[in-house]
């Protein structure tokens, strides 16, 4: 639970910065919110969620 909260944060700063510098606009921020809230809901979310575990997981050992 604690991974996934800062990953949202990380996730949420990024965006933010991104619509400050306009790099993107608010219409694709909506758009791309939208996408990870509708993947969320999918049968993608079980791999996706375990491979950023793994990833997570392999940063300390680099």
């Amino acid at each position: 639970m604690a991974v996934t909260v800062s990953l949202v944060l990380l996730f949420g700063l990024v965006l933010f910065f991104l619509l400050r510098s306009n790099s993107l606009g608010y219409g694709s921020a909506f758009v791309a919110a939208g996408f990870g809230f509708f993947l969320a809901s999918t049968g993608a979310s079980g791999p996706i969620n375990e491979l950023t575990a793994a990833v997570i997981h392999a940063i300390p050992n680099l």
